[in-house]
């Protein structure tokens, strides 16, 4: 059995790494190997690099482990049952640090009902996650509003947009070596890539 350490701040400016050292030394409650995942990317999106290899990754009796709720998911609720059926189908345990009733496993009854309130309580965990960042967003568009502001939108910067397409086309560097070779944040590989 492998813990899988995720941890995930959405920009370059935050510090993913920030609960991981405290992650790392809850993992030795479940044994002595354990792998993290970090990345810098939204909550929003069901597809991101580290969470997917992760769960790539993953093998049958693992752990998922992961400080709150709101780093894994702050998804819509279509989006969320679709990454916990893929946890589900991978054998994963799920364990949230700052939510105790994840951290033990009880057998029989008690068991059975400890699953079904843990389920309850990350379902509306990861809801509330997900109106929080709903009513942040909205807060800060009226704010802007209010101010007079009107964005014009960040410019893309062309060059290392050409770059980037460049040295997919080489295909042998992955997306994050990419990233570093042209100072981006993977998650702008992806959209320059996808864009075609």
């Amino acid at each position: 059995m492998t813990v899988r350490i995720y941890v995930r701040a959405s920009t370059k400016d935050q510090d993913a790494t920030r609960a991981l050292a405290d992650l790392v030394t809850f993992s030795t409650r479940y044994g002595e190997t354990y792998v993290d995942y970090v990345e810098h990317f939204s909550g929003t999106k069901l597809e991101r690099p580290a969470l997917t290899q992760l769960l790539n990754d993953a093998e049958q009796d693992d752990i998922l482990l992961v400080e709150s709720v709101d780093r894994l998911s702050r998804l819509s609720q279509d989006d969320f049952a679709i990454l916990k059926q893929r946890i589900k189908d991978k054998g994963l345990r799920l364990v949230v640090a700052d939510l105790p009733t994840t951290h033990t496993v009880s057998e029989g009854m008690t068991g059975d009902i400890l699953k079904v309130i843990n389920n309850m309580l990350i379902d509306l965990l990861a809801t509330m996650a997900k109106l929080d960042n709903d009513k942040r967003r909205e807060r800060i568009k009226q704010g802007l509003a209010n101010s007079g502001y009107k964005p014009s939108g960040k410019k893309p910067n062309t060059a290392k947009h050409k770059r980037i397409k460049d040295l997919a086309r080489q295909n042998n560097m992955t997306k994050d070596e990419i990233a570093k070779a042209v100072s981006v944040g993977v998650a702008t590989v992806y959209r320059v890539l996808k864009q075609g």
